[in-house]
């Protein structure tokens, strides 16, 4: 039995690179209460925050990382540098992408046979991890997103091992602007990876539940 849905109400998103910061631009203007963190003191954050992502607050990783809600938008190379005991308890979105041409080729990664967010999981081995977010470009996050029943709106698949997770992070991403598509286990995020038919594309929702079918070997809802 799955636990009630409580919708997030607090977005903390680590890292302000390019996904980063759409990302918070787009929570924001979703209505969300939108937190940003680096590695870097808050106060070296604050100005180009107020600048890239007006209305988010800069703060320390730690207090990003007690939103409802916290999006992983570090480079994939450096996922080991997140604080896995900061992130106990949480749900996590996962929009890491690893490509090879850019993190340099990662051993481990390229002889693992899991999805990168399997990988992640494993890593932050109490938190709630879901993928999603990384197969759409983050020009394309805030350019392409539309109301809801609008006929031109796009789908985002997602996947995760914890159903009530993924629930939490339909609706985040029904409030950003797309119709989420739910993939099932995290082992079906591979689907969306990158050189996949799904990545760096964009679809409606029943074209993105048929591509998910013919590469997942689960229900997609």
């Amino acid at each position: 039995m799955t636990s009630p849905v409580i919708p997030p109400r607090t977005i903390g998103v680590l890292g302000a690179g390019r996904v980063g910061t759409a990302v918070a631009r787009q929570s924001l203007w979703a209505g969300y209460e939108v937190s940003i963190a680096t590695a870097k003191p808050a106060a070296e954050l604050a100005m180009i925050a107020d600048i890239i992502t007006p209305g988010a607050r800069a703060v320390e990783a730690a207090e990003a990382a007690a939103a409802d809600l916290v999006v992983l938008a570090v480079p994939m190379h450096r996922f080991h540098t997140l604080d896995a005991e900061a992130l106990a308890g949480r749900t996590v979105v996962d929009t890491m992408n690893y490509w090879a041409p850019v993190d340099g080729r990662i051993a481990a990664l390229e002889a693992d046979p899991r999805s990168t967010s399997e990988v992640v999981q494993d890593f932050l081995a109490a938190s709630r991890v879901v993928k999603t977010l990384n197969h759409l470009g983050y020009r394309d996050l805030e350019a392409l997103a539309r109301p809801a029943d609008h006929p031109d709106r796009r789908a985002l698949a997602l996947a995760g091992d914890d159903a009530t997770a993924r629930a939490a992070v339909g609706v985040f991403l029904d409030r950003l602007g797309y119709d989420p598509v739910d993939a099932g286990p995290l082992a079906a995020g591979r689907a969306f990876e990158p050189d996949t038919t799904i990545f760096a594309t964009s679809h409606p929702a029943d074209r993105m539940r048929a591509l998910l079918r013919e590469t997942c070997a689960v229900a997609v809802t």
